[in-house]
């Protein structure tokens, strides 16, 4: 975690800053998640200065006469005004944040790296920049690796950059216990987990208590964790086209034999499957947008 990204602030002192009371902007986080304090050892709210240029600019729509509501759904679809006010190439200032940190990326760039993904998540919602700047970066990079336009390098570099990003912000989001567990997991053979930290950071999010298993995983040691936690959910990964007949054999064998466990299945594979698979396996397919998740979930909870 950067420095310009560590908490700095108790709620205390954001509340005299902002001029709300604690408990307001607690319902606020809790009800809309647009931003994901740090907590320190004692369990206690850290904001960030991120945090607090997204609150004030929150707070200011709200005196304008803005809803709370409509303050953040602005803020998830334009980012911070006086940001969207400087001149964009192409007019879409989120695709040229992330054709930027695309660059920095493909550079071996860590810092710059850093410094955009610290301007996304200052600029908008978590979900916005999770799943449209670091999900899109996610499948050009993919596409991009697949057709042997960039090297393996670049490929694990862009990887681990982001995988330690998601990771440290899923650590700050608590589980409700009320909530079944989940396990994700990538699919046999499958060594890239992006996709699968992406998903699990959305179900972090909605205060599911997730055991990632992550990558190189064999199948009964996978069947181990599941006999032992007794997960609601199992969400797989499949990335790569050559690896999708074996995954969609575990979702056959789970169902067999752990009728008690729901089976999702998302990944750039997956998106490629014929028509006729996708059909038979309706029931497993959880999308690649937050509304298709948001969706399965509901379907299956």
């Amino acid at each position: 975690m950067t420095q310009q990204s560590e908490g700095k602030y108790n709620i205390k002192a954001i509340s005299k800053m902002l001029g709300i009371q604690p408990g307001t902007l607690r319902a606020w986080e809790r009800r809309y998640k647009m931003i994901a304090p740090v907590r320190n050892e004692s369990g206690h709210r850290l904001y960030s200065e991120e945090h607090l240029r997204v609150l004030k600019w929150l707070v200011g729509k709200v005196e304008q006469g803005f809803t709370i509501s409509q303050a953040v759904s602005l803020l998830d679809k334009q980012g911070l005004t006086e940001e969207t006010d400087t001149e964009s190439p192409t007019g879409n200032r989120v695709d040229d944040l992330t054709e930027e940190l695309m660059q920095s990326l493909l550079k071996f760039d860590e810092s710059k790296a850093h410094q955009l993904m610290n301007r996304a998540f200052s600029m908008y919602t978590i979900d916005k920049v999770v799943i449209d700047v670091l999900g899109t970066l996610l499948v050009r990079i993919g596409d991009l690796w697949e057709h042997n336009q960039i090297t393996t390098a670049h490929e694990h570099f862009a990887t681990a950059v982001l995988r330690a990003r998601i990771s440290n912000l899923m650590q700050t989001f608590p589980h409700n216990g009320l909530l079944p567990k989940v396990v994700a997991v990538c699919g046999p053979n499958e060594h890239h987990e992006l996709g699968l930290l992406m998903f699990t950071l959305y179900v972090r999010r909605k205060g599911f208590e997730v055991i990632y298993l992550g990558s190189s995983i064999k199948e009964e040691d996978m069947e181990v964790v599941i006999d032992t936690v007794k997960p609601r959910f199992l969400f797989l990964s499949c990335t790569m086209r050559e690896n999708i007949d074996q995954t969609l054999g575990v979702i056959d064998q789970l169902q067999k034999t752990k009728d008690f466990v729901h089976v999702g299945i998302g990944g750039l594979a997956v998106n490629s499957l014929p028509q006729r698979i996708k059909e038979a396996y309706k029931e497993n397919l959880v999308g690649s947008s937050k509304e298709d998740w948001d969706s399965w979930l509901k379907t299956n909870l």
